[in-house]
């Protein structure tokens, strides 16, 4: 005997909530699953290490990162993910514009701002100075965080005695590398500071990824 108010529930009913029970827990299952890296193969010579990372075609970092130009700059987050010649750039903190993405490749760079707004940048470097005050070297930084020169210009280096980039002058930049740490199993850069007579950029490394292709 079923107590007043109730109703049974159909078969047919209890099936399809149990399906889409199952569903929900999967969808949750696959968002909450992290993606694994994969260790680099050894680079302990300057040409091994120049070798494999100016081939590597997949990766990430999540750190800091602290601008200064004149009056103006920030402290804040950055997580960047390069996926061949395209990559993607999340810079979050007190910035006063809340957090922004700037996305492209070589032949384009889109901005999107805290308000969603997406401005195509024609040249990055000069119109991030114009918008906010501040610059980053968009095209040059994703190798000059792996630790290598960007191979589209000519460049200066010093090494370590264990053959790692310690510095490097590049276009009107002057990068310092002054700690690496593991990552990917090798070392890699943790703290880089890039300067040129109007802007200095400071990053802190706090995790690396690399993913196989």
């Amino acid at each position: 005997m079923l107590a007043a108010g109730f109703s049974p529930i159909r078969p047919e009913r209890r099936v399809r909530r149990r399906a889409w029970l199952l569903l929900s827990l999967g969808l949750l299952g696959a968002c909450a699953t992290t993606r694994q890296g994969i260790d680099l193969p050894n680079i302990d010579t300057w040409e091994s290490r120049s070798a494999v990372l100016g081939e590597i075609r997949e990766w990430e970092f999540k750190g800091r990162i602290a601008v200064k130009a004149g009056d103006e700059g920030f402290n804040g987050k950055l997580n960047w993910s390069q996926r061949d010649d395209t990559f993607t750039a999340t810079v979050g903190g007190p910035l006063g514009i809340g957090t922004v993405r700037i996305e492209g490749d070589s032949r384009s760079v889109i901005l999107t701002d805290n308000d969603g707004v997406e401005t195509v940048l024609p040249d990055a470097e000069l119109d991030l100075r114009h918008r906010y005050g501040w610059t980053i070297p968009v095209a040059s930084l994703r190798y000059w965080a792996l630790g290598i020169p960007d191979p589209s210009m000519a460049a200066v280096t010093d090494f370590d005695e264990q053959d790692r980039l310690v510095r490097l002058e590049q276009s009107s930049w002057i990068v310092e590398f002054s700690r690496y740490r593991e990552g990917g199993g090798q070392q890699m850069p943790r703290i880089l500071s890039a300067t040129n007579p109007n802007t200095r950029v400071r990053m802190v490394i706090d995790r690396w990824l690399f993913f196989d292709r």
